[in-house]
């Protein structure tokens, strides 16, 4: 009786355990859709390799190359979230610049030149637009070197007090870089003064005067009409010659 006594009870016991452990399961995790992969970043672009091949823009190349701040532009481009842009000069532009010379400039200010021609940044053509009405806008070069953006109708105007220009073109703009073409240097105010030498005046358009007859072309013409007038009076004094010999023979007879 004992025995049967114990076998109920464990089997009212084993009952008990897997009705609870029945209801504390865990119902099974639902299955998610698979994470899609993250988009590809945007491939880097070599500046140097760029600037070889455009342009010609080896006059400025070599400037980023010879002061290091080719260094600074590339990890700007390819380790940053905001970019850069980068006004590049032809190699027309620096033959051009004569006043002032870019020769006499030192070392240190060779490279601020050359950072003068970068924003930490990238911008769109159409950005410029927005940029315009921000007033100046700092360069790579620090808070003192700025410039003033204005959009006229689409083309994007550059001042440095020094320089006013325009972008000519656009050289590669894709989201993190832009590289613009301009038609000059760009001079930094910081550098050279704020005593900028007068702009020279346009040269004046030639003057084109009404086609009018020459005093030779009337000379001539009065020449030309002369010995026609002569002979035509001469013709009319011809038959008055007779005439002035009859009556002189007359008056001889009379005499």
């Amino acid at each position: 009786m004992a025995k049967m006594q114990l076998s109920i009870f464990i089997a009212v016991v084993a009952l008990l355990v897997c009705s609870a452990s029945a209801k504390t399961a865990s119902p099974p995790a639902p299955v998610l859709p698979p994470t899609p992969a993250p988009a590809p970043a945007p491939e880097n672009v070599n500046l140097t390799a760029l600037l070889s091949v455009a342009g010609p823009f080896h006059t400025f190349l070599d400037y980023l190359l010879s002061t290091g701040v080719i260094e600074t532009f590339q990890n700007q481009a390819n380790n940053t979230e905001e970019g850069i842009t980068i006004f590049v000069p032809k190699d027309d532009a620096f033959k051009a610049q004569k006043n002032p010379p870019l020769s006499n400039l030192t070392k240190d200010q060779l490279k601020q030149l050359v950072l003068f021609h970068a924003l930490p940044h990238y911008y769109s053509l159409s950005e410029f637009k927005n940029l315009s009405q921000s007033g100046p806008v700092s360069t790579f070069a620090g808070g003192q070197y700025s410039l003033k953006f204005t959009d006229v109708s689409g083309t994007v105007r550059i001042d440095s007090l020094w320089t006013r220009t325009k972008v000519s073109s656009s050289v590669f703009s894709t989201d993190p870089v832009a590289v613009y073409q301009v038609n000059r240097v760009l001079l930094p105010e910081a550098i050279f003064g704020t005593d900028v030498p007068p702009m020279p005046a346009p040269a004046p358009a030639p003057v084109v005067s009404a086609p009018s007859d020459s005093p030779s072309a009337d000379s001539d013409g009065a020449n030309s009409t002369s010995p026609k007038s002569s002979h035509k009076n001469s013709g009319q004094k011809l038959p008055l010659a007779p005439i002035a010999m009859v009556l002189s023979g007359l008056v001889a007879l009379f005499l």
